[in-house]
């Protein structure tokens, strides 16, 4: 429900629903697994027509990775959604012919070969900008088109290793830890595509492409924060401190009377001094140490035990309750069955249903954001292999013929 005076709440569009502020971007999704494709659908979700190009022989391997039901791996339904599909081996003569063909009507090309393979195919940037001087050709890659680096194979994990994410991440005396998901994956998908959508602000002004170049090892590294200043400026090194932070205490997860997990944050001083006195500890915000996020952390031993004694005496809801009526921050630890549950994510739409002629009803999460005029939708979820391959040719002006003649070639 909108609050009083707060007009309209911004929409997304339902599944099927309006075309989105991107409708006219055509977009060439040549990119496999993670990242680039999940750039590809979150610009899919606001309007972008977006055509999924994928080896006759290989298919994108996020169709297999993951669960998957009655053989249909679920992960794609996710990653390939508002996407038309097609094949093409782009090795072949015929293949690259038709994706110059094919980029000489798009906006923008999403790949994630090593860098040389497209110009091993003859389809680098001089035979793509000659097609389409307007094209803006998006690179994806763990370690960019230059450096040393540039030509080993490289997945997100080998970001998470090497940004400094790992290091910091797991408790004091235990390993480095990765995350069980494709978390600098899909940092570097949300990055890529403000690249896009700033390369084409670009081509607004000069009426030419460009080139993006993404290496994965980047956006998380900037996502961690101000660690290269810190050590430039200070020697400092951050270590691993499990889930306390070195800025700021009481914050961290505690268990309840009822086995429930919750997590607390202070990073407000403010808030910090109203959950000593909710836990009944008011005498520890006289403390000389408690006036500086740095000084409580030191002390996150103390306030630990005070917070987590609190909780342990209480169950998840009142916990909850008590915190709410403080104006101080908890939330519970959920797992996803509680996420599909949880009535802030109802009222936000944020799982949403999506109609699938291979699976029926899907519940999936929505588009990122809501906007006010011009939401986002999901039209329908990830495609078979080669759905749409006739169709996207026979728009570009093929015959049945060479379409025949293409598959008898290879080249689909």
């Amino acid at each position: 429900m909108t609050p009083a005076g707060a007009g309209p709440a911004p929409a997304r569009a339902p599944s099927r629903g309006t075309a989105g502020p991107l409708q006219g971007m055509r977009v060439l999704d040549l990119a496999t697994l993670f990242a680039g494709p999940l750039a590809a659908t979150l610009l899919g979700d606001f309007g972008a027509e977006v055509v999924k190009v994928e080896h006759p022989g290989r298919p994108d391997p996020s169709r297999g990775h993951g669960p998957a039901k009655d053989g249909v791996g679920l992960w794609w339904k996710l990653l390939g959604r508002n996407k038309r599909t097609m094949t093409l081996d782009l090795s072949t003569p015929g293949g690259r012919d038709i994706l110059l063909r094919l980029a000489a009507t798009a906006d923008v090309v999403i790949e994630n070969f090593r860098p040389g393979t497209l110009e091993r195919w003859g389809l680098g940037w001089p035979e793509l900008s000659a097609a389409n001087p307007r094209l803006v050709l998006t690179r994806v890659t763990a370690f960019g088109q230059q450096g040393p680096y540039a030509h080993r194979p490289g997945f997100g994990t080998l970001a998470e290793a090497m940004s400094g994410f790992a290091a910091i991440t797991g408790e004091p005396d235990g390993p480095p830890t990765l995350p069980p998901f494709g978390l600098a994956d899909s940092i570097a998908a949300l990055t890529t595509a403000y690249a896009v959508m700033t390369a084409l602000a670009g081509r607004d002004r000069t009426g030419h492409g460009q080139i993006v170049d993404l290496a994965i090892i980047e956006p998380i590294l900037t996502v961690l924060g101000p660690h290269p200043l810190w050590y430039d400026q200070l020697g400092y090194v951050q270590p691993r401190t499990g889930n306390r932070s070195t800025n700021n205490a009481p914050r961290n997860t505690y268990r309840s009377a009822d086995d429930r997990w919750l997590a607390v944050s202070t990073s407000a001083q403010s808030v910090a001094e109203r959950v000593m006195r909710l836990v009944g500890r008011p005498e520890l915000i006289a403390e000389p140490w408690f006036a500086t996020g740095s000084g409580r952390a030191a002390h996150a031993q103390v306030l630990d035990e005070a917070v987590g004694g609190w909780i342990a005496r209480h169950k998840a809801e009142e916990v909850i309750a008590a915190f709410e009526d403080a104006e101080a921050a908890v939330a519970r630890i959920y797992d996803v069955r509680d996420v599909m549950a949880d009535p802030q994510f109802t009222a936000l739409d944020t799982v949403t249903e999506v109609e699938d002629p291979e699976l029926g009803p899907l519940r999936m999460q929505n588009v990122l954001f809501r906007l006010s005029e011009t939401p986002g939708g999901i039209r329908w979820a990830g495609r078979p292999h080669g759905a749409d391959t006739d169709e996207v040719l026979t728009e570009l002006g093929l015959t049945g013929a060479e379409i025949s003649a293409l598959r008898r070639e290879g080249a689909l």
